[in-house]
């Protein structure tokens, strides 16, 4: 009688872990996130250790890697492109001084072809030159296609030691109306490949604040915004940004809506 009771009170302490194990496991494939982790001691289990240790290496080589324009410009061929750099002179600067990272170097400047330009687009590599690497050329190549005809599309601008405003002066350069920033965006513990893009309607360098730009976050397939996805919404913001004569706070993103998604739940 003793050993079955004790098998029955072995059961009832085993069987909610196992109960719970299944669960976070079923829950983990559906996201990226580190949850139902466990525990050894006070800490992570060693295997989780490892793989948060890896993943913080992999952030650490995204911000510091080497922008590497040449690539950029092979994956848009027959695309003209221009190379600028930002004031800052190199990597160091970059991360200590974002103000630098804004502003266009005066030598470059110069060398911007002014127009009526519809819009620029222009890749910045940000904290993440492989997001760049790996998603920059496919998104202008998908989004310029839905333009509609007759829009006249500056030179795609490879900028280097780049924040997202650096789009501003750039944009006031070359005369253009819109001006598109794909940016590395900063990597976090579960993706070091994630592609911003910016979208900003008549640049003021000094006077345009994020309130003024629309963002499209998360841009890296398969497990963020498709490149066709980014397109399609980016190519509507567009198109209403002219209509409109403005982005940011004044302009919504209701592709979703209108390619016939459900609006989402107020709740």
């Amino acid at each position: 009688m003793a050993d079955r009771q004790l098998a029955t009170l072995v059961r009832a302490l085993v069987a909610p872990e196992s109960s719970d194990a299944a669960l976070w496991a079923s829950l983990r494939r559906h996201t990226q996130a580190r949850i139902g982790l466990g525990r050894a001691g006070s800490g992570l289990p060693t295997r989780h250790r490892l793989e948060l240790q890896a993943a913080h290496a992999a952030a650490r080589d995204a911000v510091h890697s080497p922008f590497d324009p040449d690539a950029v410009a092979a994956a848009l061929t027959g695309v003209p492109t221009i190379r600028v750099r930002s004031a800052a002179p190199d990597r160091l600067t970059y991360l200590q001084r974002p103000d630098l990272g804004r502003r266009l170097d005066d030598i470059d400047r110069a060398h911007l072809p002014r127009d009526d330009w519809d819009v620029v687009f222009v890749v910045a590599d940000g904290l993440s030159s492989r997001a760049v690497h790996d998603h920059a050329a496919a998104v202008i190549r998908e989004t310029a296609a839905l333009l509609p005809a007759g829009w006249r599309v500056a030179p795609v601008v490879l900028a280097e030691q780049a924040r997202v405003a650096l789009g501003d002066d750039i944009a006031d350069a070359l005369g253009a109306t819109l001006v598109v920033v794909l940016i590395g965006e900063r990597p976090g513990m579960s993706a070091a490949d994630s592609l911003g893009a910016y979208l900003t309607y008549a640049p003021r360098p000094g006077h345009t604040t994020d309130a003024d730009r629309n963002c499209l976050s998360n841009i890296r397939p398969p497990l963020g915004l498709t490149h066709g996805a980014a397109a399609a919404k980016l190519a509507t913001l567009m198109r209403r940004a002219r209509e409109l004569g403005a982005t940011g706070v004044a302009l919504k993103d209701e592709s979703d809506t209108a390619l016939g998604a459900a609006p989402p739940d107020p709740r």
